[in-house]
């Protein structure tokens, strides 16, 4: 495998487990919007991809009524929704290990970066990441590509052969290769072995503990 020397990490779905969180502040948004939705597992396919575009996707909603559902749902979210969260089993462990063999660590998510920066503070890990990048609250920088482009300029001192993109969803996959870079799909997140396999990533590892088997010498 490639000796990489920076490692970007998504965060829903690769770093910690949001299901209950984002999914009842889906459920909130809805319900302000007049649709009802009692099934929370039908809101899974949230998690991961810009609100944006899987409001619009999933519920038809047009850009005005896209904005407004989102405003909603972040009344939720910045109250409970972010803290009913919790970190997969063995990610503190591993962040240490990378840290310690000297990888530059970076989150790079489509939430928005302040919220990003909030949960990792919850859950003691911020402290490993070099940088935390994700989306703007107006509602710009939401594609995985931008997020990735905007880091590589941060670290111009470095080739994309040293940087690799770890997720859960295709945005990330295709992200990374669109950037140029090698990526890493986790399947113990949300996206399903049809969509990473599709996404066709670099490699593709099923836990956690894999994941530091590839990274940790």
């Amino acid at each position: 495998m490639a000796a990489y020397k920076v490692v970007l990490f998504d965060l829903d779905g690769t770093l910690s487990d949001p299901r209950v969180g984002i999914t009842r502040s889906v459920q909130y948004a809805l319900g302000k919007m007049g649709i009802m939705e009692h099934d929370l597992s039908t809101l899974e396919p949230f998690i991961g991809p810009p609100l944006q575009d899987s409001f619009a996707e999933y519920y038809r909603l047009d850009e005005i009524s896209t904005k407004r559902a989102i405003e909603f749902y972040r009344e939720r979210f910045k109250e409970k929704g972010m803290f009913e969260n919790e970190l997969y089993l063995g990610i503190p462990e591993l962040l240490v290990a990378l840290k310690e063999q000297d990888y530059t660590l970076v989150v790079a998510t489509s939430k928005p970066t302040v919220f990003a920066e909030q949960i990792l503070t919850y859950f003691s890990i911020g402290q490993y990441f070099d940088l935390v990048v994700g989306s703007n609250l107006d509602g710009t920088r939401t594609s995985k590509k931008e997020i990735i482009q905007y880091i590589l300029s941060h670290y111009p001192k470095y080739a994309v052969k040293d940087f690799v993109m770890i997720g859960d969803r295709m945005h990330d996959i295709i992200g990374a290769t669109n950037s140029g870079i090698d990526s890493i799909g986790v399947s113990y997140g949300y996206g399903s072995d049809e969509e990473l396999a599709n996404a066709n990533p670099t490699h593709l590892v099923t836990s956690v503990n894999a994941l530091a088997n590839m990274l940790v010498v």
